[in-house]
């Protein structure tokens, strides 16, 4: 049992989905797992998960590659298989998937049920902060290439892409995904140590603060910025009615600086 569940680790197919494909509750995916044998699970799921597999039995596990040709043919079974299901009807129904095409709806579907699963997992008590971070990189992931590139690197580096893939700019890809294998393959093989990386770590905490002091700086001064327009056009506030003059004033305020 434990090679299956480290099949579907690679496989990215989380218990939720694991339970709706064999049509049973989560909680009763983890009762089957917990079992020591695969012929110990009742005849029916135990078949259906043999042919989501592409195995006509338990003793074909230790047999299985998971390579990107495999996840892609698990993931055509187990796409079929839900084409239809309540999770499409589910997705037209709310508010949230509105203006989404079909496939976009799916995606959030699917990233909202998996988010959900592990904000649930009592075992996970990092979870909480992991997704915190994990909406953090999102909302600055506009900001950033490099993020995206990550991502790209990561669904590779896991089998769910083709490593030749390239979404985004090839030659730009190329070379940061080349950079950080070779950054990954020095961590992984120990050739990095806390002592080693002290120093640099040590201006990444400096710069980030510069950063973050230079961000407030900007913030106090756009703040000035404003007092000084709304105390000239004899405003206490800016409002919908007065929104535009007042940002006009601002405009005109700052170029004042830059002249002078």
């Amino acid at each position: 049992m434990e090679r299956l569940n480290e099949i579907l680790r690679e496989l990215g197919i989380s218990k939720v989905k694991l339970a709706k494909f064999l049509g049973v509750s989560r909680q009763m995916i983890y009762n089957y797992l917990e079992l020591n044998d695969l012929n110990k699970w009742p005849k029916d799921k135990k078949v259906l998960l043999l042919n989501l597999l592409g195995i006509k039995s338990a003793d074909e596990l230790d047999t299985i590659k998971v390579d990107t040709d495999y996840i892609l043919d698990v993931e055509t079974r187990i796409n079929n298989l839900f084409a239809t299901s309540s999770k499409n009807d589910v997705a037209d129904s709310s508010s949230m998937f509105t203006g989404l095409g079909k496939k976009e709806k799916e995606l959030l579907y699917n990233i909202v049920d998996l988010i959900k699963e592990q904000l649930e997992d009592e075992k996970d008590t990092k979870a909480y902060a992991t997704y915190q971070y994990l909406y953090h990189f999102l909302q600055s992931m506009d900001n950033s290439k490099e993020l995206k590139y990550i991502l790209a690197y990561i669904a590779k580096a896991t089998g769910f892409v083709k490593p030749l893939e390239f979404a985004y700019d090839e030659e730009d890809q190329f070379v940061f995904e080349s950079i950080l294998f070779t950054a990954l393959t020095l961590y992984n093989n120990g050739g990095a140590s806390k002592s080693k990386l002290a120093e640099s770590h040590k201006r990444f905490v400096t710069q980030i603060e510069h950063r973050k002091e230079e961000k407030m700086s900007r913030t106090l001064e756009l703040n000035t910025i404003k007092i000084q327009a709304l105390k000239e056009l004899n405003y206490t506030e800016i409002t919908e009615k007065n929104a535009s003059e007042v940002f006009e004033k601002i405009a005109e305020i700052q170029s004042r600086k830059i002249t002078n």
